[in-house]
C-alpha cells in the first residue's frame, strides 16, 4: 500500500446567494459552504470527512486525490477521521477477518467491528494499535494554515 494522505483539492467560490460554496472535484458527495471563507473552510473539513466515511461505509474505495488544479485549495480532514480511514483501508488491504484483527490487537471481535465502523468513535491509541497490527506506521505532519 502506498503512502496515504487524506487531503483533497477543493474549489472555493462565491455563492450567488451570498457567502461561499465549496466543492471537491474528486469527491462530488462533499458539498458545503459558509458565510465567509473561514467558515466555508471549516465546513469543508467536516463535509469532506463525512463524505469519505460514507464512501467507505458503502464499501467503495476512496478516490485518489488530484494533486494539481488551477484555483483549487487543499483541504485535509481532521486527525481522528484520518486515523479511522487509515485503519479501514489497511484492514481491507490486509485481507484478514475481523476475528484476526481482534486477535492481533488483543481485543474481542465486537471491539474490532467498532474500530472498523466509520461512524463509531474510537480512541486514537486503539486505532494506532490497529494500524500497528496491520503493519502501518503513522507519521504526523503539522502545516501552518495559509
Amino acid at each position: 500500500m502506498a503512502n496515504t494522505t487524506y487531503q483533497y483539492l477543493a474549489r472555493l467560490e462565491p455563492d450567488p446567494e451570498g457567502g461561499f460554496q465549496v466543492t471537491f472535484p474528486d469527491v462530488p458527495e462533499a458539498i458545503t459552504g459558509g458565510a465567509d471563507e473561514a467558515e466555508a473552510h471549516a465546513n469543508a473539513i467536516e463535509a469532506l470527512g463525512l463524505a469519505l466515511r460514507g464512501i467507505l461505509q458503502e464499501g467503495r474505495p476512496l478516490p485518489p486525490p488530484t494533486t494539481k488544479g488551477v484555483g483549487l485549495v487543499p483541504i485535509a480532514i481532521d486527525a481522528e477521521t484520518a486515523f479511522k480511514l487509515a485503519v479501514i483501508e489497511a484492514f481491507r488491504a490486509a485481507g484478514i477477518s475481523k476475528s484476526e484483527l481482534a486477535r492481533r490487537i488483543g481485543r474481542g471481535e465486537t471491539e474490532a467491528r467498532r474500530i472498523l465502523d466509520p461512524d463509531h468513535p474510537t480512541g486514537l491509541a486503539l486505532m494506532k494499535a490497529a494500524l500497528t497490527a496491520l503493519h502501518r506506521t503513522v507519521v504526523i505532519t503539522v502545516l501552518e494554515d495559509a
